[in-house]
C-alpha cells in the first residue's frame, strides 16, 4: 500500500467548460510542446503528451481570439533560456504578452477595441526574438516589441485585413487575406513599415466554374469532362476586380504559404483547397470534394513533407499526401502522367456528432514533429490524435495509390544493424520523399511499404453548460486526515453529477443521477451525498421531485424519499443536520419532511397548518459529548460488576478492554441519537426553534421579527454566531453568547446565500448576491474581500461553497468553475506549486540553469562506458530539490525514448538531433538537421576519392552524391542535382497548366535560364501574330537556336546585356547572360543589384561546383554583414558547402559554446576536419569554452573531460577544477587517453 499522504494546500485553479464563438480560432500547439486554448476570457495549457491541463492564465476581461507561443528559432543559453511565453489578444484590442510558468504578464499591449484579427511572432531574422506582428481591425498592421510592449511602426491598408501569412522562405515577402483579395508585401522589414501599398490580386472564386465535380480518377484514359473543367480553373488570380455578379469574394477560408516547398501558396474554400504557384500567379492543383464529401474548415500544410492535414466540417481530419510525379507504367501518354499536383488521401479519423451545440472549431499540428494533431470542439474537449505508421501493404490494392516506403535511416543518419529505432519519432522518419520526375525508386531491400493510421491517444472534456449547482465534501479533520479527497460535487442542467478531485483538477466520477436538472446537493459523509432534482411544472404548478441518495466508491444510487415525489409542489431545499444524523426537506407550498438518514425513514411530516419555511439552518450544538461519557460509564459499572462477582482473576484485564472497545464501538455507530436543533423564519420575519432527538419532534422558542429585516433569505449559524440574510441585502449579526445584534445594510440586493467557512475558530463567512459575492469576518464584523460584475469580473455568480478554510470555490455562468484565494482575485497560478497526476516532459518548466543542465547531460556522457537515467550517479554539485525536478523530468521520457538514449550504437549526430526535437528548439534541429547530412556526405564522398585514389580515377565532383538528399523544404540547401531536378520538374508543371501569353513568356524565361534552349524555343514560337511582342518573341528564337560560341557574338551580346542590366533591365541582360553559357557574370549582376536569393537559385541551376560555391560564399559574407545579420542562415549555407572550418570559428565566435564543442567533435569523429596546427587553436578554444559552459552548470566531470583535451589552458582548468581534492583522479587521466586513442584511428 503506498502511504497515502493528503495535500491540505489546495492550489487555486480554474475548472473550464465550453468554448464561445469568439474563442473559435484562439489555439496554437508551440515548439515548446504545449497546446494553448482560449476559453471564454481565460487561457488553458494544456500538455498534449498526457492529456493534462497544466495552467489557466487569467487576466483578460474580453474573450480570448487570438493565442501564440513564440518560436524557439534562437541559440538557447543563460541570458536567452528556454522559457514559456506565450502572446495571447482579445476581443477588446488588448495584447498580452505572457510568462506561462509563473502566470504573470510581461507587459500588456492596447492599440485600437476592436478584437484582434491575427498575431504572429516574427522568427525569421536574428536581430530579436521579440518582436510581435498584429492585426488590429480594421486595417492596420503593427509591429510591438512583445517583451517591453513599445510599438515599433503601424502601417494602414486600403481593405480590411483579415489574417496574414509569412512566407517561411523569405522573411521580407508576406500575404495579407482581406476582404477583397489578397495583398503581396514583398518589402517586409523589422526596421520600417512596408513602403508600397503592396501589389494587390484579386480572387476569382472558383465557383464561377464547374470545378465542383469530382476529378476522375488519373488512370482514365481520356480526360473526362470534369477533368476538362479542372483543366479551365487556370486563371484565379487577376489584378483586375471581378465584376460583382461573377464572385462572391468572401468564400475565401484561409491562405497560407507551403513550408515545404518555396514560393507555392494554398487558398481554402469550402469545397476545394487550390494550389498555386506564385512564380506564374497559376493554379497547379486543385483537391476538391465531391457532392457527397464533408466541407473543408481548416488545413494545415506540413514542413518535412509535402502534405496537408485537412479538418472536415464533421470533425474529422485527413491526411491529403503528394502523390510522386514519377511517370508510372500504366500511364502510356506522357500528358497525363503531371497533370497537376495531387495530394491523395492517406488516412483520416473518425468523425465527431456534430449537434447545434457541438461542431470542430480548430485544429492544430505539433510543429516539432508533424505528426500529432489535436482537435478543439466547441464543448470544451480536446481530442489529441497521432498519426502511427503501420508497415504491411494496403488492404484494396486497386485503390490505385503508390506505395509510401518508410526511410531506411533514424534521426538524419542510416541505421546501424542492431540499432533501436522509434518508427513514429516524426513524419519524416515514418513515411520517405514524395519521388520527382527524373529521380529512380531506391531498390534496396531495407525498405518498407507503410500504411498510415490515426489513434485517439488523449481526451480533456470540459465542464457541461451551466448553470451548476456546486458543493464541496465535508472539510478536513484530525480524524480523517489519512484518507481525506477534496471532492467537489458539481450538479449540472442535464441532470448528472461530476465529482472533481480538487488537487488534480480532475474529473473523478461522473454519476448520472437524475432526469432532469440538480438543484441541490447535500453531502451526507465523505463518500455519500444526497442530491435533488425538479422537473418542469405541470398546468397544477406540480413537478416531480427526486431525491437520491448516491454512495460514491460503488455509484449506487436509490431514490431516498421511495416512491414519494410525483405531482406534488418543488422541493425548495434540504438540510443535512451536523452530525449528518437527520434530513430536513423544504417544499415551496407544502410542510417541510424530517427524515432520520441512517435509517432512511420519515420521522415527521409537519401539520399542514405549519407555517410556511423561507430560510432554515441546522445549529452546531448536540449533546452527542455527554451522552457518550454517561455510556462509558454505565458500561465500565457493568464490566467492574461482572468481574467481582465471579472473582477470575486470571482473566487478564486487557481482554476486558479489548471487548469494552468492541463493544462501546458499536454501540455508539447504533444506539446513540443525539439531540440536535435547527431554526427556520416564516414568511413574516418570526424564528422558531425545533429540537430532534432519536423521533421525538418538540417545539422550542419564538424570537419575534427584527423590524429592520425584510423577508429573510438566508440564515448561517457557527458557534455563537448566527447570521440572516434578507431580500434587501441587509446581513443581521446575532451574538448568541453576549445576546446582542447588529444589522448591517450592504446595498447589494438579494442575499442568495450565506456559508460559514469550515475550521474550529474561523468566523470567515461567504455571502453570494446576484451581481457578485462578498467574504465578511464575522468576529469584527466587518468585509474582507468583494466581487461585482461589470466592476472586476464580468460573469455572473451561479454558486458558492467554501473548498478549504481559506479558498472560495464559485461557479460562474462562462461555463467554469473557479477556486479562487478569499481575496477572490481570479489569478493564474504557479506551475511549480501544481499537483499533476501524471509528470510532464517539458524542460521549460525547470529554471533556465536546470533546463540547460539537462539537455548537457542527454547530449553527453562521455565520462562513463555506458549511459545512465540518473543524475544521481553523475558529479553534478547542486541543491537536491532541483536534482530531483531534474530527475522528474527524465523519468517522465516514454521507455522508447529511454532505452534510444540509452543505446550505445546512436552516433554524436543522432543523439544531437534527438535531442533538439525533445526539447523543440528549432535553431538546434535545423542546425543539426543540416550539419549531420553535410558532415556524412561529405565523409562519405572522401573515403570514395581516397579509395579511388589508392585505386586510379579520381572522382571529379566536390558535391557528394550521397544516399539521401536533404528535404527540399531547406530549398537551397539541397543538393545542386536534386535542386536542379526539382527545377525542371516544376518548370514542366508550370508549362502544363499554363493558360495565357503571360504565362508562356514567364514559363520560357524560367527555360532559358535552366539552359532548356530547345522547349523554351517551341514556346517563343507559339506567340500569335496580333500580339504585340510577336516580332520581339520571334527574333528572340531565332537568337536563342543560333547563338555559337564564336567570339565576336559573345562578346556582343555580353556588351548587350551589360547595358541592359545598367539600363534597369536587369532579368532580360541576365538572360542573355545564361544564353552565352556567362551564367556566373549574371549571379554576380544579381547580386550587386540586391537579388541575392535569385542569384542562388541561379547559381545551383546553372554553375559548376567551384563557381557556384563562390557565388553563395558571397551570399553567406552578405548575410553576416551588421545590416542583414542573419548569421544562422549563413552557417547552414556554409555548412552546405563543406566549409566546416569556416562553420566551427563563426560558431565559436558566436560564443554558440555547446554547439561549437559537439560540431567540432563530429567533425573530427568522421574525419573532415583534421587536428593539425592550423586548426588546433580553434579546438583547444571551443573545447576549454564548453569546460567552462559545463563547470557553471554544475557538471564537473564533463567539465574535466573536455578540458582535458584543451590544451594547456585546459590544465589549469583542470587544476581549479579539482583544487584541494588531492589533485586530478585518475579515471579521468586514463579515459582521456582512451578517447583521444579513438580520435587518432578515426
Amino acid at each position: 500500500m503506498i502511504p497515502y499522504t493528503v495535500n491540505i494546500k489546495l492550489a487555486a485553479r480554474t475548472l473550464t467548460g465550453t468554448l464561445n464563438l469568439q474563442n473559435k480560432t484562439a489555439v496554437d500547439w508551440g515548439w515548446q510542446g504545449l497546446i494553448a486554448q482560449g476559453c471564454h476570457s481565460s487561457i488553458l495549457i494544456i500538455d498534449p503528451k498526457t492529456a493534462q491541463t497544466i495552467q489557466v492564465l487569467e487576466r483578460h476581461k474580453a474573450n480570448v481570439v487570438k493565442v501564440k507561443w513564440s518560436r524557439e528559432n534562437y541559440y538557447h543559453n543563460l541570458s536567452s533560456p528556454y522559457c514559456l511565453r506565450l502572446a495571447s489578444g482579445d476581443a477588446s484590442g488588448k495584447i498580452i504578452v505572457w510568462d506561462v510558468v509563473s502566470g504573470t504578464a510581461h507587459c500588456e499591449i492596447q492599440e485600437h477595441s476592436k478584437p484582434i484579427g491575427d498575431l504572429e511572432w516574427l522568427w525569421n531574422q536574428d536581430a530579436s526574438r521579440d518582436l510581435l506582428l498584429a492585426v488590429h481591425p480594421p486595417n492596420y498592421i503593427v509591429l510591438w516589441n512583445g517583451d517591453t510592449g513599445t510599438k515599433l511602426w503601424k502601417k494602414s491598408y486600403a481593405e480590411n485585413i483579415l489574417s496574414f501569412s509569412f512566407d517561411p522562405f523569405d522573411p521580407s515577402n508576406m500575404a495579407l487575406l482581406t476582404s477583397e483579395g489578397i495583398v503581396f508585401i514583398t518589402d517586409f522589414s523589422y526596421s520600417k513599415p512596408p513602403g508600397s501599398a503592396g501589389k494587390k490580386v484579386y480572387i476569382a472564386s472558383p465557383h464561377a466554374s464547374p470545378a465542383h465535380t469530382k476529378p476522375a480518377p488519373a488512370t482514365a484514359p481520356a480526360p473526362t469532362g470534369a477533368k476538362k473543367a479542372l483543366n479551365k480553373v487556370k486563371v484565379l488570380i487577376t489584378n483586375e476586380k471581378p465584376t460583382a455578379e461573377a464572385v462572391t469574394l468572401n468564400d475565401c477560408l484561409q491562405l497560407s504559404y507551403l513550408p515545404s516547398k518555396r514560393n507555392h501558396m494554398l487558398l481554402l474554400y469550402p469545397r476545394e483547397i487550390l494550389i498555386l504557384d506564385l512564380e506564374l500567379s497559376q493554379t497547379v492543383g486543385v483537391v476538391a470534394i465531391e457532392r457527397s464529401g464533408v466541407p473543408f474548415i481548416q488545413v494545415i500544410p506540413c514542413a518535412q513533407r509535402d502534405a496537408l492535414y485537412c479538418l472536415h466540417e464533421n470533425g474529422c481530419i485527413t491526411l491529403r499526401v503528394c502523390r510522386s510525379t514519377v511517370a508510372t507504367e500504366e500511364a502510356a501518354d506522357p500528358e497525363q502522367s503531371v497533370q497537376e499536383l495531387v495530394y491523395d488521401l492517406r488516412s483520416q479519423c473518425d468523425a465527431i456528432r456534430v449537434t447545434k451545440t457541438v461542431r470542430p472549431y480548430r485544429m492544430v499540428i505539433c510543429p516539432v514533429n508533424e505528426n500529432k494533431a489535436a482537435l478543439m470542439v466547441s464543448d470544451g474537449r480536446a481530442m489529441l490524435w497521432e498519426l502511427r505508421a503501420h508497415t504491411g501493404k494496403a488492404a484494396n490494392p486497386s485503390s490505385g495509390l503508390s506505395p509510401l516506403y518508410s526511410p531506411v535511416s533514424f534521426c538524419g543518419a542510416p541505421l546501424g544493424p542492431n540499432q533501436k529505432k522509434i518508427q513514429d519519432l516524426s513524419l519524416n522518419s515514418m513515411i520517405g520523399q514524395t519521388l520527382i520526375a527524373g529521380e529512380t525508386l531506391p531498390t534496396s531491400s531495407h525498405q518498407q511499404e507503410v500504411q498510415l493510421k490515426f489513434l485517439l491517444t488523449g481526451l480533456l472534456s470540459g465542464l457541461p453548460l451551466p448553470p451548476f449547482a456546486i458543493r464541496m465534501c465535508p472539510p478536513l479533520t484530525t480524524k480523517n486526515i489519512n484518507h481525506y479527497q477534496p471532492l467537489l460535487a458539481v450538479g449540472t442542467s442535464n441532470g448528472s453529477v461530476l465529482v472533481y478531485n480538487l488537487t488534480s483538477g480532475l474529473l473523478h466520477k461522473e454519476l448520472s443521477v437524475h432526469s432532469c436538472e440538480v438543484r441541490g446537493i447535500e453531502w451526507v459523509s465523505l463518500t455519500s451525498f444526497l442530491s435533488f432534482a425538479t422537473s418542469a411544472p405541470n398546468n397544477m404548478g406540480l413537478v416531480r421531485n427526486e431525491l437520491q441518495h448516491v454512495d460514491l466508491p460503488t455509484g449506487r444510487c436509490f431514490a431516498f424519499r421511495g416512491e414519494r415525489g410525483n405531482d406534488e409542489p418543488p422541493i425548495e431545499m434540504i438540510k443535512v443536520s451536523h452530525l449528518k444524523q437527520y434530513l430536513v426537506v423544504v417544499f415551496r407550498d407544502k410542510p417541510l419532511e424530517l427524515w432520520d438518514i441512517r435509517t432512511g425513514t420519515l420521522l415527521r411530516e409537519m401539520a399542514k397548518n405549519f407555517p410556511t419555511v423561507t430560510a432554515l439552518e441546522w445549529s452546531p450544538s448536540h449533546n452527542l459529548k455527554s451522552l457518550k461519557k454517561k455510556q462509558m460509564a454505565a458500561r465500565e459499572a457493568m464490566a467492574r460488576q461482572t468481574v467481582s462477582d465471579a472473582e477470575q482473576s486470571s482473566i487478564e484485564s486487557s481482554v476486558i478492554s479489548l471487548l469494552q472497545d468492541a463493544e462501546s464501538k458499536s454501540e455508539t455507530s447504533q444506539a446513540i441519537s443525539a439531540r440536535e436543533h435547527f431554526v427556520f423564519t416564516d414568511t413574516d420575519g418570526q424564528v422558531y426553534h425545533i429540537t430532534v432527538e432519536g423521533n421525538t419532534v418538540k417545539d422550542g422558542a419564538r424570537i419575534p421579527p427584527d423590524g429592520s429585516m425584510g423577508s429573510i433569505a438566508c440564515i448561517a449559524w457557527k458557534g455563537d454566531t448566527l447570521v440572516l440574510g434578507d431580500v434587501d441585502g441587509n446581513l443581521n449579526f446575532w451574538d448568541l453568547k453576549a445576546r446582542l445584534s447588529r444589522g448591517i445594510p450592504t446595498h447589494r440586493g438579494w442575499v442568495k446565500k450565506i456559508r460559514f467557512a469550515p475550521g474550529k475558530g474561523n468566523q470567515k463567512l461567504l455571502v453570494m448576491y446576484t451581481d457578485g459575492a462578498e467574504v465578511w469576518d464575522t468576529k469584527e464584523v466587518q468585509m474582507v474581500s468583494s466581487m461585482r460584475i461589470g466592476r472586476n469580473v464580468n460573469y455572473r455568480i451561479l454558486d458558492i461553497d467554501w473548498c478549504t478554510s481559506d479558498k472560495v470555490v464559485l461557479a460562474s455562468d462562462d461555463g467554469c468553475i473557479r477556486v479562487l484565494e478569499m481575496a477572490m482575485k481570479s489569478a493564474s497560478y504557479r506551475m511549480d506549486e501544481q499537483d499533476l497526476t501524471d509528470p510532464v516532459w517539458c524542460p521549460y518548466l525547470l529554471l533556465p540553469r536546470a533546463a540547460l543542465t539537462l539537455k548537457a547531460f542527454l547530449l553527453l556522457q562521455p565520462w562513463s562506458g555506458t549511459f545512465t537515467m540518473d543524475v544521481t550517479q553523475v558529479d553534478y554539485s547542486e541543491k537536491d530539490e532541483i536534482k530531483g525536478l531534474i530527475q522528474e523530468q527524465l523519468n517522465s521520457l516514454s521507455n522508447d525514448m529511454k532505452s534510444v538514449l540509452q543505446d550505445p550504437e546512436l552516433s554524436l549526430l543522432q543523439r544531437c538531433l534527438l535531442v533538439s526535437r525533445l526539447f523543440g528548439d528549432e535553431s538546434d534541429l535545423h542546425f543539426w538537421t543540416v550539419a549531420s547530412h553535410y558532415i556524412q556526405s561529405f565523409a562519405q564522398a572522401r573515403q570514395l576519392t581516397v579509395s579511388a585514389a589508392e585505386g586510379q580515377a579520381q572522382s571529379e565532383g566536390v558535391q557528394p552524391s550521397p544516399q539521401s538528399h536533404l528535404d527540399i523544404c531547406h530549398d537551397v540547401l539541397c543538393e545542386t542535382s536534386y535542386f536542379q531536378k526539382f527545377q525542371l520538374d516544376r518548370v514542366h508543371l508550370q508549362e502544363v497548366k499554363r493558360s495565357s501569353y503571360e504565362h508562356t513568356k514567364k514559363c520560357a524565361d524560367q527555360l532559358l535560364l535552366l539552359g532548356q534552349t530547345d522547349r523554351a524555343v517551341q514556346l517563343l514560337l507559339e506567340t500569335s501574330a496580333d500580339n504585340p511582342s510577336y516580332y520581339c518573341d520571334s527574333l528572340k528564337a531565332c537568337l536563342v537556336t543560333t547563338i555559337t560560341s564564336s567570339g565576336p557574338s559573345q562578346s556582343t551580346i555580353k556588351l548587350v546585356a551589360t547595358n541592359m542590366i545598367a539600363n534597369g533591365k536587369l532579368a532580360e541582360g541576365v538572360q542573355l547572360l545564361c544564353l552565352i553559357d556567362k551564367a556566373a557574370d549574371a549571379c554576380r549582376y544579381l547580386q550587386t543589384y540586391g537579388e541575392w536569393n535569385r542569384a542562388a537559385w541561379l547559381a545551383k541551376v546553372r554553375l559548376n561546383p567551384a563557381e557556384s560555391s563562390d557565388v553563395l560564399k558571397r551570399w553567406a559574407e552578405h548575410l553576416c554583414s551588421p545590416q542583414v545579420n542573419h548569421k544562422s542562415k549563413a552557417i547552414l549555407v556554409l555548412l552546405s558547402l563543406g566549409c566546416f572550418y569556416k562553420v566551427g570559428e563563426m560558431l565559436h565566435s558566436m560564443r554558440h559554446f555547446d554547439r561549437a564543442a559537439l560540431f567540432i567533435e563530429a567533425c573530427l569523429k568522421y574525419g573532415v576536419m583534421e587536428a593539425n596546427d592550423s586548426s588546433n587553436k580553434l579546438i583547444e578554444a571551443a573545447f576549454l569554452d564548453y569546460a567552462r559552459l559545463l563547470r557553471t552548470l554544475g557538471l564537473r566531470e564533463g567539465a574535466a573531460l573536455w578540458a582535458s583535451r584543451a590544451g594547456s589552458a585546459g590544465e589549469q582548468l583542470m587544476e581549479e577544477l579539482f583544487q584541494g581534492e588531492g589533485g586530478i583522479p585518475e579515471a579521468i587521466l586514463g579515459e582521456e587517453v582512451v578517447e583521444l586513442g579513438l580520435e587518432s584511428k578515426a
